[in-house]
């Protein structure tokens, strides 16, 4: 049997009845990955030998009565997330060799609930970037057509996860890195509420709007690892401390009494027609499960790319200074002087789409521009939040696309950072507003491409986004469907 085809669901009910072990598991996902990866290039790091040790050890806890939620079930991480067993280096040759001192909180979790850790995954370098081509090290391919983008920044996690390499992994979302890469690649992807989950651990791009959280196989797996990651953590000063729920509790069959909100500027020009399509087919599936829908507005809709390329690259501007070759990570050796070896280590150590949002953030916060800029664009960001707060005073969701067209050839759009920013239109707006949402398969196009369906809800509602794309998945009839990988 090929067990890396397993949902996570599947594979704790074989671990449970005994029909399987964490180890099996382990080796078939390992053997897949050694099949694929050479097409996929999803891992930036793999950890076979320390897999193997950690699924014979989950075994053994499973076989003392001591197993956690997810025990025995091989899972991978982004590459923006600590790790003490592994390098973390954010896809950036300025961290290629950096080992953490200690792991994210995110990653201890996984530990605690059993999972069994695979390896790292690649990503736009720093998380910045639409597709994961600004990775220095590796581009991921789209597993249902390589030589097609994976998305980005977590295209390695989206990717991984659609070509069966893990049975699920963690991302991270500053403006819809999560949702983005789970919708061209056909996964189930959810950028949790801000403050829903650590970012202790997460290396830090924009600071106001990152968030970490699953891409999965199905809904129920992706409850499954919300359960896992969610809560409170003392560490992490943005975090919290809410009670959270038992999220397999809200993947009720129906939604009956369930409003849905459909954003009229979510459905304008630029759209893809086999996207639209696709998606208003989903609309059309929830209604039939039970849902009342009402048209609502986001009238500031339009100024979201700019508010977001103000303020995101204004923080990342202010994170990525410590990025200097002094203290960890990459040292141009070859300057005479202090100033000219941060220079040269700055220029040599990080890509171009970096240093391009670390000139858009340092001008944007400089003297005698930040009131014009970075204050006006906080400003407008207000009136975003206050948009989705009367949205959801109409409805309990919102469904619109989550990117305007399918995925694209690697180097489409690769010189024109404008075309890939404005790829982004549709996500954005849930990290200006701290808002959950998240990617559900609802379709493909003519040339077999995956096409998401985006669940927006107020703060820390994400059971309500849960139960629609429960209902959403069960109608759809994409789940299951696999990529024609070798």
């Amino acid at each position: 049997m090929e067990y890396f085809s397993l949902t996570v669901q599947q594979a704790l009910r074989m671990l449970e009845a005994g029909e399987v072990s964490s180890v099996a598991l382990t080796e078939s996902v390992l053997a897949r990955i050694e099949a694929v990866e050479p097409t996929v290039q999803a891992y930036l790091a793999l950890d076979r030998e320390g897999a193997l040790r950690q699924a014979e050890q989950a075994d053994i806890a499973r076989k003392n009565g001591q197993a956690g939620p997810l025990c025995g079930i091989p899972v991978a991480i982004k590459d923006v997330l600590c790790t003490t067993t592994m390098p973390t280096t954010c896809g950036s040759r300025m961290l290629e060799h950096f080992v953490a001192p200690y792991d994210a909180t995110v990653v201890t979790r996984l530990a605690r609930a059993g999972s069994v850790l695979l390896g790292k995954l690649a990503m736009d370098e720093f998380a910045m970037g639409s597709t994961s081509e600004n990775c220095a090290f590796k581009v991921p391919h789209n597993p249902w057509k390589p030589g097609y983008v994976a998305g980005g920044s977590s295209g390695g996690s989206a990717a991984a996860v659609a070509a069966d390499q893990c049975f699920a992994s963690l991302g991270s979302d500053t403006g819809g890195s999560i949702r983005q890469p789970a919708s061209l690649c056909g996964t189930v992807g959810m950028k949790p509420t801000y403050g829903r989950v650590s970012r202790y651990g997460l290396v830090a791009f924009a600071s106001s709007l990152d968030q970490v959280g699953p891409l999965t196989k199905d809904v129920r797996d992706c409850a499954l690892m919300m359960n896992a990651i969610c809560g409170h953590d003392p560490l992490d000063s943005t975090s919290i401390d809410q009670p959270v729920p038992d999220y397999c509790h809200a993947l009720q069959d129906g939604l009956k009494g369930i409003t849905i909100g459909i954003p009229r500027e979510y459905f304008g020009q630029g759209l893809d027609p086999e996207v639209e399509q696709a998606v208003r087919r989903g609309i059309a599936m929830l209604e039939e499960a039970g849902a009342h829908l009402v048209e609502v507005t986001l009238p500031h809709t339009d100024y979201c790319v700019a508010v977001y390329y103000l303020i995101a690259p204004a923080e990342a501007s202010s994170n990525l200074a410590r990025f200097d070759g002094v203290r960890y990570g990459f040292r141009d050796r070859s300057a005479d002087s202090l100033i000219e070896m941060y220079n040269k280590t700055r220029s040599h150590g990080f890509g171009d789409e970096v240093k391009r949002r670390i000139l858009i953030g340092t001008y944007a916060l400089s003297s005698g521009y930040y009131d014009a800029f970075y204050k006006k664009a906080s400003q407008v960001r207000s009136l975003i939040k206050e948009d989705f707060a009367k949205a959801f005073a109409a409805c309990d969701l919102m469904v619109s696309p989550v990117t305007p067209t399918p995925a694209w050839k690697i180097g489409d759009k690769a010189d024109d950072p404008l075309a890939l920013y404005l790829s982004d239109i549709l996500t954005l707006s849930a990290n200006l507003a701290g808002i959950p949402g998240m990617s559900v398969p609802c379709g493909f196009s003519r040339d077999g491409l995956p096409i998401g369906m985006q669940l927006q809800a107020a703060h820390f509602n994400e059971a309500v986004l849960l139960r629609a794309a429960h209902n959403l998945e069960q109608r759809a009839g994409v789940v299951g469907k696999k990529p024609a990988l070798a």
